[in-house]
């Protein structure tokens, strides 16, 4: 009864949305007016979906060989404030009850696909390197960015001193946020924020601050350290969430759609556990990933990169999947996570040493990583130590 009074209270805009359609398609020959919604309500899709529109638009891919308007609305509920009033000021948002009528009403009439914003060419994925390419389409205002270094000191980190955000992903968001989806089929995702602890450790030791994140954690962490913040339990903004992760020095986490907005501000990743392999963050010369081992249970060993992809795990996206091929994801070790955070610390101080082994290493994966429409010319490196210690994985 609920549904059909809702129904019926929206039947005036859906009425209203028709003259709205008919002056669409009369004025498509001068100007192509098209409608799209955002990807509001998670915030990996929210800030990179909405980036890579935009790059692919100064890139000049996917968009209308005439004069075109694109306005865009956003889904309820939104996921962050912080992140919507910054879209904001760079797109054409209209409120969702104005547009949604009329891109229902158009999709009734035929031919009325060329008034619906499409597509990026992988959706959140940068296949184009476009983000290596352009600037950041998103900055804070001069208000933001001093209510920005004021939360920033209340979290006890001084001016001029760099701090890493880090994060596991764990099922408590999703069961709180949408308790009424069934969210087991991404349990292959979660990972144990306590074997970051040593690498965090060994971050502050180099003169770091260290921040660890999240929306949800089922419990704090057990360590007390003064560069360590445990800011999920203290302070926690959509504000900080989006300004601690553009303005950090890198960011140390699992795969999770967090990481998305220091990739839209283009501070360098370091992603481990990475189970859907060929789902890897390929782009991004400054990114580092490494992954997550698949355990054949039944033959007592770990699949080499080569087996991974001839069986498609590599593009496995559910839990089950990996039970149905008989595979025990085990995560990386504190001693794994460690050595690519470190890493990464030493490649942006400039200290980082290669050595041609370990080019030769990078170039024997991607030899054998697959070509395919996910992924554009692989710019990122996996972890070296990672390489080093699993060269067999790699025959």
């Amino acid at each position: 009864m609920k549904r059909a009074l809702h129904m019926l209270s929206k039947l005036p805009l859906y009425i209203l949305a028709i003259p709205a359609v008919v002056v669409i398609r009369l004025i498509k020959p001068w100007l192509l007016v098209r409608l799209g919604g955002l990807f509001s309500g998670r915030i990996g899709h929210f800030a990179a979906n909405t980036e890579m529109y935009l790059c692919e638009i100064d890139a000049g891919i996917n968009v209308p060989k005439q004069r075109y308007l694109d306005l865009h609305f956003m889904w309820m509920p939104i996921c962050n404030q912080q992140l919507a009033t910054m879209w904001k000021r760079v797109l054409h948002v209209w409120p969702s009850w104005i547009l949604v009528p009329i891109l229902r009403v158009n999709r009734l009439i035929p031919r009325g696909e060329a008034h619906e914003i499409g597509n990026n060419t992988q959706h959140d994925r940068d296949v184009h390197n476009l983000l290596d390419q352009f600037l950041p389409h998103l900055e804070f205002t001069s208000e933001e960015e001093r209510k920005g270094l004021a939360e920033i000191n209340n979290l006890g980190i001084p001016n001029n001193a760099s701090w890493i955000c880090f994060h596991a992903r764990n099922p408590y968001y999703l069961q709180e946020i949408l308790p009424d989806g069934d969210w087991r089929y991404n349990d292959y995702l979660n990972c144990d924020i306590k074997k970051f602890i040593p690498a965090a450790e060994e971050l502050c030791r180099r003169g770091n601050f260290l921040v660890r994140t999240g929306a949800m954690a089922k419990e704090p962490l057990e360590i007390t350290h003064p560069r360590i913040i445990d800011y999920c339990w203290n302070f926690r903004s959509e504000f900080l969430d989006i300004y601690l992760g553009a303005k950090c020095k890198f960011y140390l986490l699992s795969p999770t759609g967090i990481y998305a907005v220091p990739a839209i501000f283009r501070r360098p990743v370091a992603i481990v556990n990475v189970a859907s392999v060929e789902y890897v963050v390929s782009w991004g010369r400054n990114n580092l990933s490494i992954f997550k081992k698949f355990w054949l249970i039944k033959e007592k060993r770990f699949m080499t990169f080569q087996e991974i992809f001839d069986s498609g795990a590599g593009r496995f996206l559910q839990t089950k999947q990996f039970e149905l091929l008989g595979v025990e994801l085990i995560e990386n070790t504190p001693e794994e996570i460690t050595a690519l955070a470190v890493e990464m610390d030493e490649r942006l101080n400039g200290t980082w040493q290669t050595t041609e082994e370990d080019e030769e290493l990078q170039r024997r994966f991607w030899a054998i990583f697959p070509k395919t429409e996910l992924n554009g010319v692989c710019r990122a490196r996996i972890g070296t130590e990672f390489l080093r210690q699993h060269q067999d994985w790699l025959k």
